[in-house]
């Protein structure tokens, strides 16, 4: 798929397991699992899916997926897939880490920046030595020092280094990336995640991230247990699901083990998922 200077291109990183209640909040089970069956643990698939952007001498990639390096008992909470599957799915497209010139991380949970930095020399350090990395402000302050609600969804070893080092960009608030890049805060998921709108005169693509991460939760009540609000959530997509229908945007979901993006359509029962895609048009 191409979008102005853009040639887009999903990246698959991890897949892993989450609890099925937590995803889908107040939903019954007797619903979900219609679309997401569960184990016997009551865990449904889920999937690490970043995107990469290449054009106009840049490499830029949104999130890097759980990542490696997590001792026996994480990677056996989440049934995490072993190996380098980022490395991997980056080196079928031609390029290495040091070919990645910027990472916009959507938010710090583990499994959009676990992948973010490497041990390397007995310390943490950038994965993609050659990128600058952006995340907005708050996001980062909130790491730092995380509720006990969601402090288990933080692993600051991951994300302090990029500080450290030099190669992280704080934002505040909205912003235009380039002409075709714009990042779109939300609040509800918590503070001040980055969403991701890639658009030129004819297409518009719209990184979901963790405001509608399976094409499951496009229905407006289909909101996380993980949500800081979900009641923002739920304004937040009442201000989003309308713009893409009429517009005609591509959601990509970051997590959806079974389709990377769909369009949206509005029936008399509310917002649903309408064509969906196991790769993106035009591949």
């Amino acid at each position: 798929m191409k979008i102005g200077k853009y040639n887009l291109y999903p990246v698959e990183a991890e897949s892993f397991l989450l609890d099925g209640g937590a995803m889908f909040g107040v939903v019954p089970k007797a619903l979900w699992q219609r679309t997401n069956p569960a184990d016997e643990k009551n865990r449904i698939k889920m999937k690490a899916r970043c995107l990469l952007l290449s054009g106009g001498g840049k490499n830029i990639l949104i999130d890097t997926g759980v990542g490696n390096y997590w001792n026996e008992k994480f990677a056996k909470i989440y049934e995490l897939e072993k190996g380098l599957p980022l490395v991997r799915s980056l080196n079928n497209l031609g390029l290495n880490k040091e070919d990645i010139t910027d990472v916009i991380l959507t938010h710090l949970h583990f499994d959009h920046t676990g992948g973010a930095t490497v041990p390397e020399s007995e310390k943490w350090q950038p994965a993609f030595p050659n990128a600058k990395y952006y995340l907005q402000k708050k996001q980062y302050e909130w790491g730092l020092n995380p509720s006990e609600k969601d402090g288990a969804s933080y692993f600051p070893e991951r994300y302090e280094p990029l500080m450290r080092e030099g190669v992280l960009t704080l934002k505040e608030g909205n912003f235009q990336l380039d002409d075709e890049i714009e990042i779109i805060t939300t609040e509800g998921h918590t503070f001040s995640q980055q969403t991701v709108k890639i658009s030129d005169v004819a297409k518009t693509l719209f990184y979901c991230a963790d405001l509608i991460p399976t094409s499951s939760h496009i229905p407006l009540p289909y909101i996380m247990s993980y949500d800081l609000f979900p009641m923002k959530t739920l304004q937040e997509k009442k201000e989003i699901l309308p713009k893409a229908v009429e517009e005609n945007w591509l959601l990509f979901f970051e997590h959806d083990p079974y389709c990377i993006a769909a369009n949206v359509k509005r029936t008399e029962k509310g917002f649903s998922a309408g064509e969906k895609f196991t790769e993106l048009p035009g591949e």
